[in-house]
């Protein structure tokens, strides 16, 4: 039985939860960057992480880097990123490629504060040009070091938190955007 502290603090969390900013991962192997990104979005409010795998590999999670976040995420998987992207184009998402590329925007020009998902490429290769034909945005993380990008985990992160910035200044964390039948089934899987 949840005590009413945890009760409350699942309501708080859960009200907090935008199902209209998804993270997608394309082809990540490492188990670390995995973990680290699945406790990146729960810690910034994601509810839905969607997995791009074609060979249909399990989701390589570490619950020690991932300090069981998984628990609060829910996960969608895909065989293509055809198969992905297509599906949240006609749930009305917008689509931003995160790719290093001349023509990809600083990620702070994006408007965050609509239906996007954002998708990130495995640590090695990156996205796919069927991931990229499909974007609406390419956007990217100015370096001025030699490095020529982050970490997979921390690029997740960069991103998320300037989404959270931008999703604040205009209410977005007023009022919850679960459907009330929604909130109720997430509390029920919740706290069981």
């Amino acid at each position: 039985m949840a005590t009413k502290e945890r009760i409350e603090k699942v309501k708080r969390v859960l009200s907090l939860r935008k199902p209209d900013l998804r993270i997608v991962l394309e082809e990540v192997k490492n188990t670390h960057n995995a973990s680290a990104v699945v406790r990146t979005c729960d810690a910034a409010g994601i509810l839905y992480v969607d997995i791009i795998s074609a060979e249909g590999e399990p989701f390589p999670i570490n619950e020690a880097v991932s300090t069981r976040a998984e628990k609060w995420i829910q996960f969608q998987y895909y065989k293509s990123a055809s198969d992905c992207l297509t599906l949240l184009k006609k749930k009305g998402f917008k689509i931003a490629a995160t790719h290093i590329s001349d023509d990809s925007l600083p990620y702070t020009s994006l408007d965050y504060a609509q239906a996007i998902a954002i998708v990130f490429g495995n640590e090695a290769e990156g996205l796919s040009s069927e991931a990229l034909n499909l974007a609406d945005h390419k956007i990217k993380i100015p370096m001025i070091g030699m490095a020529q990008s982050l970490n997979l985990s921390v690029s997740v992160g960069v991103i998320l938190y300037e989404a959270m910035k931008q999703r604040k200044e205009k209410n977005y964390f007023k009022e919850t955007r679960l459907s009330p039948e929604e909130f109720d089934a997430y509390m029920k899987k919740w706290l069981s």
